[in-house]
């Protein structure tokens, strides 16, 4: 099934970093189909493989679930058999040496016709929904792995929605959710969202993953941020049977990241701390 429909009317679902994290996943997908929205209304900002131990699976979920799909720097890595994840961290940090086994893990796992599958899926994807142009990116257009937080330049964000016709960017990456307002040149107003990961907390003190819902609501959207609740402790099991009993094995129920190298003092400051992005409301297009 194709990993990359645009999506039709209807509520939006979507999420980042499925992480390798199945049981994250076949929540998430549970989820949606009680809501009842459209595999391709559910949109993944990449990141399908990563840090958990169950690659093939999470990818078999993905690919059996249709959802609309796009590369993430993981995706990118594995296509092109490179050495690294891609995710941009700083040689010689924590974060740098963490990856080495899991990406290591990951790699080793999965198939030439996995890799073929993750070939097709785009690096960026734009699309009309309810009166709005949005566009999807992993971490930013320019970049696939580019880190940008809440608390990072408004001006970084506007620039890099600036280099696309979109009025709202839905984004991954840093892991974090949340979502931030600003005003563009044009007068118009730009948005940018990151919906967080599935696969892996928050770095906030719980164990839950996070998604984010796009409801039209006559004609504006309404932008909200939602907790995904499934069994960390069967993901964490499953990562120490497979010899993966690492920072992020411990995260997955802690709810604590095992490095914060990549995060500004802000984010590093919020640490244990309980997310709760608040809702925002998304004005059509002028």
């Amino acid at each position: 099934m194709s990993a990359h429909r645009l999506p039709g009317s209807g509520p939006l679902m979507v999420f980042g970093g499925p992480y390798s994290n199945l049981e994250a996943t076949r929540a998430l997908r549970a989820l949606a189909t009680a809501k009842g929205i459209a595999p391709e209304n559910c949109i993944c900002t990449g990141d399908l493989v990563a840090y958990c131990a169950r690659p093939n699976d999470t990818l078999a979920q993905i690919r059996e679930w249709g959802c609309t799909a796009i590369m993430g720097n993981c995706e990118e890595s594995l296509v092109a058999q490179a050495i690294d994840c891609g995710c941009g961290f700083e040689a010689g940090s924590a974060c740098d040496a963490l990856s080495i086994d899991w990406y290591r893990f990951a790699s080793a796992r999965v198939t030439a016709e996995e890799r073929e599958w993750v070939a097709q899926l785009p690096r960026q994807l734009g699309f009309q929904w309810n009166g709005l142009d949005i566009h999807v990116t992993h971490g930013a257009p320019s970049k696939t792995n580019r880190f940008l937080f809440a608390s990072s330049k408004a001006s970084s964000k506007r620039e890099e929605l600036d280099s696309t016709p979109a009025h709202v960017m839905l984004a991954g990456h840093c892991g974090i959710p949340f979502g931030e307002t600003f005003d563009r040149e044009n007068g118009d107003q730009g948005y940018w969202l990151n919906s967080g990961a599935i696969g892996m907390p928050a770095n906030d003190g719980t164990a839950d993953g996070w998604y984010l819902l796009l409801e039209p609501l006559a004609e504006r959207v309404r932008a909200s941020w939602h907790r995904l609740h499934y069994d960390a402790h069967s993901e964490q099991r499953s990562m120490i049977a497979e010899g993966l009993d690492n920072g992020y094995a411990r995260a997955l129920t802690s709810g604590l990241w095992p490095s914060m190298d990549v995060l500004p003092a802000a984010e590093r400051e919020q640490r244990g701390i309980a997310l709760q992005p608040p809702a925002l409301m998304i004005e059509p297009n002028h």
